[in-house]
C-alpha cells in the first residue's frame, strides 16, 4: 500500500474514533462506526485477500445497522455519562491515547515483523480509543461501540499473523454478536426506564 493511502487511512481512523467520542447525538456515532470499518477494511486488505477483508467490512456495517435500527425505535434515553463529561477533557484524553499509540508503533512493528507501520499504528489507535470510549460512558450503545472499536483494532493486528477463513468468519460472528448483545441491552435498559417512569 502506498504511503499516501496509509496516511489517509490512519487519518480516517483517527477522525472516526474521535468523532464517536465527542458527539452527543446517537446518529453520528453509528455513521462514524460505519466509516471506521472502511479504514479497517483497507488495513486488513494488506494481509488478507479481498474476499476475507470484505467479510470484515460487511460484518461491521451489519453491526452498525443493527445498532442504528434498534436505537431508532427507542425513546430518547438519558445522556448522562460517567464524569468527566467535558468535550475538552475527552479531546485531551484522545490526544494522549494518540500520542501513546504512535509512540508505541515502532515497538509493535518490530515485534510483529512484516506487519507494517500503518497496520501497527491503526490497530493501536483503535484499541486505545476504544478503551478510552469504554472508560467515559455507561450507555449500552456507546459501550458496544467502544467494544467494537477495540475488537476492530485487535482484528487488524491479528490479520498479520493469521489468514484463515475460519478465523475471519469467527471474528465476523464476534462483531455481530457484540452488536446483538448491545441491541438487547439497549432494549432492556429502555424498558426498565419506562417501567420506573
Amino acid at each position: 500500500m502506498s504511503t499516501f493511502l496509509s496516511w489517509i487511512t490512519l487519518l480516517l481512523i483517527a477522525t472516526t474514533t474521535l468523532g464517536m467520542l465527542l458527539v452527543r447525538d446517537w446518529r453520528w456515532p453509528i455513521i462514524f462506526l460505519s466509516t471506521q470499518y472502511i479504514g479497517v477494511f483497507i488495513l486488513t486488505l494488506q494481509h488478507w485477500p479481498l474476499g476475507m477483508a470484505t467479510v470484515k467490512l460487511i460484518a461491521g456495517w451489519m453491526g452498525a445497522a443493527i445498532l442504528g435500527m434498534t436505537r431508532s425505535n427507542l425513546t430518547d434515553e438519558d445522556t448522562k455519562d460517567i464524569l468527566p463529561q467535558g468535550r475538552f477533557f475527552r479531546l485531551i484524553a484522545a490526544g494522549v491515547v494518540g500520542l501513546i499509540a504512535f509512540s508505541g508503533t515502532p515497538i509493535v512493528d518490530s515485534m510483529m515483523a512484516g506487519a507494517g507501520v500503518s497496520v501497527a499504528a491503526g490497530s493501536l489507535l483503535l484499541i486505545g480509543m476504544g478503551l478510552l470510549h469504554l472508560s467515559v460512558t455507561d450507555q449500552p450503545m456507546r459501550v458496544t461501540l467502544g467494544l467494537m472499536t477495540v475488537i476492530s483494532g485487535f482484528e487488524i493486528m491479528y490479520s498479520t499473523v493469521e489468514s484463515s477463513v475460519l478465523v475471519a468468519a469467527l471474528l465476523a460472528v464476534i462483531n455481530l454478536g457484540l452488536a446483538l448483545a448491545g441491541s438487547y441491552l439497549m432494549i432492556a435498559t429502555n424498558a426498565r426506564e419506562a417501567e420506573s417512569a
